[in-house]
C-alpha cells in the first residue's frame, strides 16, 4: 500500500560515481505472449492497476518512493525487504521492477518494496531499460554505465556485457533513462564543459554521446525519471525537480516536496520505456 511520505535515515552515497535510472511500467499492448523464466523482462502481469497510469519511481537506499507527474505528489511505496544499500532501479513496460545493491541483483514487487533476489555480483548504479530492437531485436535490455563504459546486464543470470562507451570525456555521474521515441538520457560529469552534472543524450544501441542539454544546476543527479516530455531529476540533497526541453534550450523547475524529513536523499529513479511523450 502507498501511504504518506515517511521520515528516512540515509547516509553519504557508497556506491561511487555511476547513477541510476530506469524504467517505469505500463500494460503490455502488443499481445506478446507470457515466458516461463521468473526473471523474464516480460514475465507475469503488469502491476499497474489502470493503464496508462501516471507514476515514476525514485528510492533511497532503504525506501520506495512513487511520484505522480501530473499532480507532483511524492508518497512512500514503502521500505524494501529483502534487499538493502538499493543502488537503483529500472521497471520495463509490462511493470516489472529490478533493482541493483552492493550485493547483487533483484527483482521487485513496486506495490510493496519486496525484493527477491536474482544472483550475487557487482552491478552498475545506473540503470534503464531500452526498448525492444534497440539492443535485441525482439525484448527490451536492461543496459547501465560504470564510469564511461555502457553494459548490458541479462536480467535472469545477471551476466554483463561491455557494449560501448560514452566518449567526448563524460562519465556517468547518476542515472540513464529511455523512452521509445524520446530519446535515452544520462546525467553525467566532465566533457568539454567539466559538467557536474550536465544532462546529455546518447546512443541507447551503443552508449555513445550525442548531445549536450547542459548544466541542471543540481549535484548528485542519482535518479532521473521520464514523463510527459520531460525528464524528472532527483537528487542526494533530496531535491525533485523536472527539466522542459524548448526547440534546445532546456527549463529545469523544483518540485517542492511538502514536510520532507530531514537527511532525505534520492539515489535512483526509474520510469517506463513507454512514457508518453507529451503530457495527458
Amino acid at each position: 500500500m502507498i501511504g504518506a511520505l515517511g521520515a528516512l535515515a540515509c547516509s553519504s552515497r557508497p556506491f561511487g560515481t555511476t547513477g541510476d535510472a530506469g524504467a517505469d511500467a505500463i500494460a503490455p499492448t502488443d499481445g506478446a505472449p507470457v515466458v516461463d523464466s521468473p526473471f523474464s523482462p516480460d514475465v507475469g502481469q503488469p502491476d499497474s492497476e489502470t493503464p496508462g497510469t501516471a507514476e515514476v519511481f525514485a528510492h533511497s537506499t532503504d525506501t520506495l518512493f512513487r511520484l505522480d507527474p501530473t499532480t507532483n505528489a511524492l508518497t512512500t511505496v514503502g521500505a524494501f525487504t529483502g534487499c538493502s544499500q538499493v543502488t537503483d532501479i529500472a521497471l520495463n513496460k509490462a511493470s516489472v521492477m529490478f533493482a541493483t545493491t552492493l550485493d547483487g541483483l533483484y527483482q521487485v514487487d513496486r506495490k510493496s518494496a519486496q525484493c527477491t533476489q536474482i544472483t550475487t555480483g557487482t552491478f552498475p548504479n545506473s540503470l534503464s531499460f531500452v526498448p525492444a530492437g534497440t539492443i535485441d531485436p525482439n525484448v527490451e535490455t536492461l543496459v547501465g554505465y560504470v564510469g564511461d563504459q555502457y553494459v548490458k546486464i541479462d536480467t535472469s543470470s545477471g551476466a554483463m556485457t561491455t557494449i560501448g562507451s560514452i566518449g567526448s570525456g563524460y562519465t556517468s555521474s547518476g542515472d540513464i533513462v529511455s523512452v521509445e521515441g524520446g530519446g535515452t538520457y544520462l546525467t553525467v560529469k566532465g566533457g568539454p564543459d567539466s559538467c557536474d552534472d550536465c544532462l546529455i543524450q546518447v546512443d541507447p544501441t551503443t552508449g555513445a554521446f550525442l548531445l549536450e542539454w547542459g548544466a541542471l544546476g543540481h549535484a548528485d543527479v542519482f535518479g532521473i525519471a521520464f514523463w510527459g516530455g520531460d525528464v524528472y531529476g532527483f537528487d542526494a540533497a533530496g531535491e525533485v525537480f523536472d527539466v522542459h526541453f524548448n526547440g534546445l534550450a532546456m527549463q529545469t523547475n523544483t518540485i517542492t516536496i511538502p514536510n520532507a524529513p530531514a537527511g532525505l536523499a534520492f539515489y535512483g529513479a526509474g520510469s517506463t520505456t513507454i512514457a508518453p511523450l507529451t503530457p495527458n
